[in-house]
């Protein structure tokens, strides 16, 4: 073959290769920092989305664990000074404050006692638990009429929370304040709500870390993410 030939066919080669690659239809590889898709239940691709979901800190799940039978029990068996005035110890007023007691998460408490007084027409009953895990208690101060087997609560002091809850909270109570600086002011005491108001703790923030110094008293809505003032 001429040497002139040989060049025509060698182009011709080149020519037919560069046209290959061309129709070839190859995409580019996906970029390495593009996030792979994956595959859902129902076989449809989807793609991770980019920004990370967003939770409470912490959510109670607060519930009623005693029956009227466990209350009369505590009530006829309490060992707290007086005990509990026989007037209280009916079915009908055991119901009545099984129906007002709650538990953060809806567990017996690991340690409770009842105690309560009586006047000329109201008693007072007071019901006090510690959960197993927790650093703080609950106590419950109920006001009775037992004429008519009313059970009303006077007062809920709720700090039956554990040390992990308790740090969570303080977290998302700093990161979401937007008032007076909480830098240099220590978590004293939390407390929980029962319902209706559940998603709400009360935060109380003290320049010498005792609860009767000065500080900031806060309302942490863990539903919404919302901290206000006391």
């Amino acid at each position: 073959m001429r040497s002139t030939d040989r060049r025509l066919v060698v182009g011709v080669v080149a020519a037919l290769a560069i046209l290959s690659g061309c129709g070839s239809g190859t995409s580019p590889s996906p970029s390495p920092t593009s996030p792979p898709p994956s595959i859902s239940p129902s076989g449809a691709a989807t793609t991770p989305s980019a920004e990370p979901s967003t939770t409470p800190a912490v959510a109670a799940d607060p519930g009623q664990p005693y029956e009227a039978a466990a209350i009369l029990e505590a009530m006829r068996s309490s060992r707290r000074p007086g005990g509990v005035p026989d007037e209280l110890e009916t079915d009908a007023i055991a119901a009545a404050v099984a129906d007002e007691v709650w538990t953060f998460d809806g567990a017996p408490w690991a340690v409770w006692s009842v105690g309560g007084s009586c006047g000329p027409t109201t008693c007072t009953l007071e019901v006090g638990g510690t959960p197993s895990d927790a650093i703080g208690e609950d106590l419950y101060v109920l006001e009775v009429t037992p004429a008519s087997a009313s059970v009303e609560v006077v007062e809920a002091s709720l700090h039956g929370l554990s040390q992990n809850v308790v740090d969570r909270l303080d977290r998302e109570a700093r990161n979401a304040w937007s008032g007076a600086d909480l830098g240099e002011m220590v978590l004293a005491s939390a407390a929980w709500h029962a319902p209706p108001h559940a998603s709400e703790f009360v935060l109380s923030y003290r320049s010498g870390g005792e609860e009767g110094a000065p500080g900031l008293d806060l309302v942490l809505d863990v539903a919404s993410g919302a901290v206000t003032e006391r």
